[in-house]
């Protein structure tokens, strides 16, 4: 019960009420919250109040609203660690999360000049383009566009694509991977994203850039990921 004496406003300790009621999956996702009146006649406080408290959880991603039918509790997100460098299918495993893919595009073309500068190929120099969705437990969370060039990974088949591609690259064809260059940032899906991810428009996306090197630091990979942000958060540990 809410405690009125306390120094805690009433709205955060409702917000923590629920909240915890979530991450101790007593609220479970798609569950229906009862509505501002109900929890006001409950605490005996103001429907305000309570408004407060529920448009901050949703701020947070923690619950969403449907127009006429009320207050739901959201999916919860897909968490990435931004330390060290690890594939989609490793991040799903490593969550107790079954990844999959559905390829989309499979095909060896001319590298477009700006990828064959991120990529230190010559102009004219063959790339394969892959675009794939990634999925997980077959929900899916990502959209991407991978360019590596021919001339180092050599003869690729779409089946090679099926897993893990650093498992089959560090495996199958003995290369090692060293480091990569990311940069994230916010955007809104285009058409492409909205489909495959499916999502509206005007929803926002987490796109994430990387070129990704060998152990001799020659790029061998760049990709372009498109993310849904209501599923997807990237977490860092930054120690002083």
């Amino acid at each position: 019960m809410l405690n009125k004496n306390s120094p805690l406003p009433i709205y955060y300790q409702l917000e923590e009420e629920i909240r915890q009621l979530i991450q101790s999956e007593q609220l479970k996702p798609g569950e229906l919250l009862p509505s501002e009146r109900e929890y006001a006649e409950l605490h005996g406080i103001s429907r305000m109040t309570v408004r407060q408290a529920i448009n901050n959880l949703a701020s947070e991603g923690l619950l969403y609203r449907q127009k006429g039918k009320g207050t739901f509790v959201a999916e919860r997100k897909f968490e990435q660690n931004l330390q060290g460098l690890t594939s989609f299918s490793e991040d799903m495993k490593a969550r107790g999360l079954t990844p999959s893919s559905k390829l989309i595009t499979f095909e060896e073309i001319v590298a477009p000049p700006d990828i064959a500068h991120k990529l230190h190929i010559s102009d004219g120099d063959k790339v394969y383009l892959i675009q794939r969705i990634r999925l997980a437990n077959n929900e899916p969370v990502a959209v991407e566009a991978i360019y590596t060039p021919k001339s180092i990974v050599g003869s690729l088949t779409k089946e090679d694509y099926a897993g893990s591609f650093y498992e089959f690259m560090e495996k199958k064809k003995g290369l090692q991977i060293g480091h990569a260059d990311q940069e994230l940032e916010s955007a809104l899906a285009n058409t492409f994203e909205m489909e495959h991810l499916q999502i509206k428009d005007g929803d926002p996306i987490l796109l994430m850039k990387r070129i990704t090197h060998l152990s001799n630091d020659k790029p061998f990979e760049y990709v372009k990921s498109a993310y849904r942000a209501d599923r997807y958060k990237f977490k860092l540990h930054l120690p002083r």
